[in-house]
């Protein structure tokens, strides 16, 4: 199970999706992470794109969503 917390509003991710978003928009070598409202807010997107962009990247074989 996933244990870690938003750096910004210290909300709990629990899901490795986000963490696998994270990894891939901030780098993969990232230890601090965010949770997608914060995430979304960080980058100027709304929390829909990058969901749809998580999809985007399962579907194409990314091996931060596996």
């Amino acid at each position: 199970m996933i244990n870690y917390n938003c750096c910004k509003c210290g909300h709990a991710i629990t899901d490795k999706d986000i963490i696998g978003i994270n990894k891939k928009l901030l780098g993969a070598r990232t230890k601090q992470f965010m949770c997608l409202k914060c995430l979304a807010a960080f980058f100027g997107t709304t929390e829909d794109v990058l969901r749809y962009r998580i999809e985007d990247l399962k579907d194409s074989g990314c091996p931060l969503f596996k």
